[in-house]
């Protein structure tokens, strides 16, 4: 019976300390965007948008938030140029540009990296598995560029 409790503790011990390892060794993604400011405009009941704060935030953006209606959210996006076949629930703003949905860091990253000639990008609706939304990855994400109202076709699949 010892030997069994001391295999146990052996284990248990192994576990927590291999977890400890992982987790000091990942590295923090704060110090890339601590500068940027984020402003999410979403509505107040919506938990998928809180979710993408969340992300947002753990990623390190500055992020302001602001609640709307349902229509000064639409009208929101119709003064940013985004036609309604790209809209998603809620609408950020990064530096010049928009950002639509539930787009996944890598896309925030190219775009700020790359500055394009666009107002923005979009991942239309709200993708299983995307940042902020439940359920699994079902196929790649697809995000389109926006400028001057019109999709320019995709600026990166994820």
């Amino acid at each position: 019976m010892k030997e069994k409790s001391f295999l146990i503790g052996i284990v248990f011990s192994i576990i927590l300390i291999s977890g400890f390892i992982y987790f000091l060794s990942q590295k923090p993604l704060s110090s890339e965007f601590s500068k940027v400011k984020a402003t999410v405009y979403y509505q107040q009941n919506c938990n998928c948008c809180k979710e993408y704060i969340g992300y947002l935030r753990s990623s390190g953006f500055k992020v302001e938030t602001k609640i709307l209606s349902l229509e000064e959210l639409e009208q929101l996006k119709k003064n940013l140029g985004l036609s309604e076949d790209l809209y998603s629930c809620h609408t950020v703003i990064i530096d010049k540009y928009f950002v639509e949905g539930h787009v996944p860091l890598g896309a925030i990253k190219k775009l700020l990296n790359e500055k394009p000639d666009i107002d923005g990008i979009a991942l239309p609706g709200m993708p299983s598995g995307s940042p902020g939304m439940s359920g699994f990855k079902i196929s790649p994400f697809k995000i389109h560029s926006v400028k001057d109202g019109k999709d320019q076709g995709i600026f990166i699949e994820i």
